[in-house]
């Protein structure tokens, strides 16, 4: 692959992305707009349901066009029992960017559309921060240690933002993701929080915790992703230049301990070390499997 290929590639890459995004959130603006107009409940969950194949659509073009511009090999290990028509908690190692692209290429039209918290910022991205608030992605208001101590009256305000996004959701057939390790992993953060995995930033617990309290009955079943890369870590401009080649994905199924969705995580202590117990046990035994990719370099 010649210098000259690679960037070549990442530039018709991003235009067939920007394309894609214009072409697909053109009806989908149109039809925000004929739902906010036309007050029929019966309309608006029509709105709603197409919103969401539109969504899915944008997602399986992207895919596509990766297929054809790129080298990736994904080597995915799913359940057989995955159904379109079950709601599902998604817990997953963070590394990159990379790791959403990739969870849509799986998870797909496998299982109901999968929605992400996104940073109360994000909103503001130009098309997609209008598409993400249509298609009822949950946005989070977090606020900083220092800023709670200066401004004590914001306490508890993000757990609101975050019960008024399930709210929304409530009684649909949903897949909603979170990213238990709060950010993507880095040597530096790795260090900095001195985790006790070898691959892994510890999981917090209380982001799930609350998604438990608010919506577990609505949940059939976890689903445990573990993504690795071979190559190492990859950027999204790498993904568009053909730096990355192997992608292993693996898809547990687990039910989720009845104990776990009855309970206060943030009054209840004993409560709250049983939920981050389960957490901890998840990520050992996703730490055990990273390590064991990584001594075969294999791609299983």
């Amino acid at each position: 692959m010649t210098a000259l290929t690679r960037p070549l590639r990442g530039v018709l890459t991003s235009l067939a992305w920007v394309l894609n995004t214009i072409f697909w959130t053109t009806p989908l603006y149109v039809l925000v707009v004929l739902k906010a107009l036309i007050p029929s409940t019966k309309f608006r969950d029509w709105c709603s349901a197409v919103m969401v194949r539109i969504g899915e659509n944008w997602i399986l073009c992207n895919s596509k066009g990766l297929e054809i511009l790129q080298n990736i090999r994904y080597h995915v290990h799913l359940p057989d029992t995955l159904r379109y028509d079950r709601s599902y908690l998604v817990v997953s190692n963070h590394q990159s960017w990379v790791d959403i692209v990739v969870l849509q290429r799986v998870l797909t039209k496998r299982i109901p559309f999968l929605r992400f918290f996104l940073k109360n910022e994000l909103r503001y991205v130009p098309l997609l921060g209008g598409a993400w608030k249509a298609l009822d992605f949950p946005f989070m208001k977090r606020h900083s240690k220092a800023y709670l101590e200066k401004h004590p009256e914001k306490r508890g305000e993000d757990l609101a933002e975050t019960k008024r996004a399930c709210d929304k959701l409530a009684g649909k057939k949903i897949s909603i993701l979170n990213f238990l390790e709060g950010t993507r992993i880095t040597p530096e953060k790795h260090r900095k929080q001195n985790s006790p995995f070898a691959n892994l930033l510890p999981p917090k617990a209380g982001g799930v915790a609350f998604v438990l309290q608010a919506m577990g009955q609505q949940f059939d079943s976890l689903l445990d992703v573990t993504i690795y890369y071979p190559e190492g870590s990859p950027t999204l401009w790498g993904l568009f230049t053909d730096r990355v080649h192997d992608i292993v994905v693996e898809v547990k199924q687990l039910q989720i301990p009845p104990e776990l969705l009855a309970g206060d995580y943030f009054a209840n202590e004993e409560f709250r070390v049983r939920v981050q117990n389960w957490i901890k046990d998840l990520w050992q035994e996703k730490d055990r499997r990273i390590d064991s990719w990584k001594s075969k370099n294999a791609h299983v």
